[in-house]
């Protein structure tokens, strides 16, 4: 639970010497007016659309303009080769996805840094750049379970893997790692599009949810992104889901690489 708590002025910037307050969102008519906010910005993700216009109309009706925002405002270049690793539902099996990929980039001699989306359940300003390359920086960083099943599995594999909360400080760490980098592979999380600009985007998506990869946001735009689509849990999914999945691939990203997978 976030609310109640403050975003560190250390990590805040210049204009916000106090920090940045987090209140609950059923506060925002009441801070829209006594604030005078002009504009709000949608910032959370794995929604249905009824529920972003169901905010968009709270946003509107207290006076306030209305935004989301895009790649072009939020993402990051990283001075190396990146790939990106997105799904259109929390669940869909990024992770492991991502662990393919880095041990396909190791067998050819390529080395390969990690970056995970945040979990930001402890001190921000302790976790704004975190490295994990033994399995005592676990430890070191005071890990959650939840943490510790996202980093161990880079670890025991080789590779070095970066998370925290300053996300362009945790990409230049990344990119200068004392390991070396070849690639950087950004391991997303719920079903946000790649804080940092791809050069190759990879999304995930579900047959068990046929249909949600249109009806969710932002995965509807990973889908839309992807050069590669990867149809996942086929082993386990029925006939009619997976050609479900199919056809809304084809109809809005035709031109996606489509893959199989059962993980």
């Amino acid at each position: 639970d976030i609310v109640g708590r403050r975003y560190p002025p250390e990590l805040a910037g210049k204009l916000y010497p106090e920090g940045i307050p987090i209140y609950a969102e059923e506060d925002l008519p009441r801070l829209i007016k006594e604030l005078d906010v002009a504009d709000c910005a949608f910032s959370y993700s794995d929604v249905t659309y009824q529920h972003v216009m169901s905010v968009g109309a709270i946003v509107q009706a207290a006076g306030a303009s209305y935004l989301l925002l895009g790649p072009k405002d939020t993402q990051v270049k990283s001075t190396k080769p990146l790939i990106s690793v997105c799904a259109v539902r929390t669940g869909c099996g990024k992770s492991q996805t991502s662990r393919r990929i880095i041990e396909i980039l190791m067998e050819n001699d390529l080395k390969v840094v990690a970056i995970r989306h945040p979990m930001p359940y402890g001190d921000l300003a302790a976790q704004k750049v975190q490295r994990f390359a033994t399995l005592s920086d676990l430890e070191k960083h005071q890990c959650t379970i939840e943490e510790m099943e996202e980093y161990e599995p880079h670890i025991v594999r080789g590779n070095v893997i970066y998370a925290g909360v300053d996300y362009e400080a945790i990409l230049r760490e990344a990119e200068n790692d004392p390991n070396g980098c070849d690639v950087i592979v950004w391991d997303g999380g719920n079903n946000d599009f790649s804080f940092y600009e791809p050069d190759l985007d990879v999304t995930v998506v579900d047959p068990h949810r046929a249909g949600h990869e249109l009806r969710y946001y932002p995965g509807e735009v990973t889908l839309r992104v992807a050069d590669v689509v990867v149809i996942n849990k086929i082993d386990s999914a029925d006939y009619a889901g997976i050609e479900t999945v199919r056809r809304n691939i084809a109809a809005v990203n035709p031109d996606a690489v489509v893959i199989d997978a059962a993980s």
